[in-house]
């Protein structure tokens, strides 16, 4: 029953710490939680609580967030593009001096370009039987 009362505890908490945009987080209450779910299951596989406090996925997710977004703007003002669009050479020209980040960047597109491969040759049968 504690533990149950623990658990409402840290999720209903207030949070009055400065967020990134300036204001406290109070603010951003009105901004959309887009990760919290994502961010609650990888705290809790690196060793964090079932349930970690909530304050603690916000702090995490607007640390997310701005590493996104900063991200996002580096690789639009440097973009190879010149319509000032991103391009994902782009995104690991600025991750080439973060080995495992642009190892993992590079595994993922793999993946996704074999993820496509395989979808089409799915699809492309099944449109000679129509």
């Amino acid at each position: 029953m504690a533990n149950q009362a623990s658990h409402e505890k840290r999720n209903d908490a207030p949070s009055t710490r400065p967020s990134p945009s300036g204001g406290t987080s109070g603010d951003n209450h009105a901004r959309k939680r887009l990760f919290s779910k994502e961010l609650r299951n990888m705290m809790y596989g690196f060793g964090d609580d079932p349930q970690p406090y909530a304050e603690s996925v916000e702090l995490l997710e607007d640390l997310v967030v701005q590493y996104i977004t900063d991200m996002t703007l580096k690789a639009t003002e440097i973009g190879s593009n010149k319509q000032g669009r991103m391009v994902v050479n782009d995104i690991l020209y600025l991750l080439r001096h973060d080995p495992r980040k642009y190892a993992r960047v590079k595994e993922l597109l793999s993946m996704n370009e074999e993820l496509k491969r395989a979808r089409k040759a799915f699809d492309e049968p099944s449109k000679g039987l129509e």
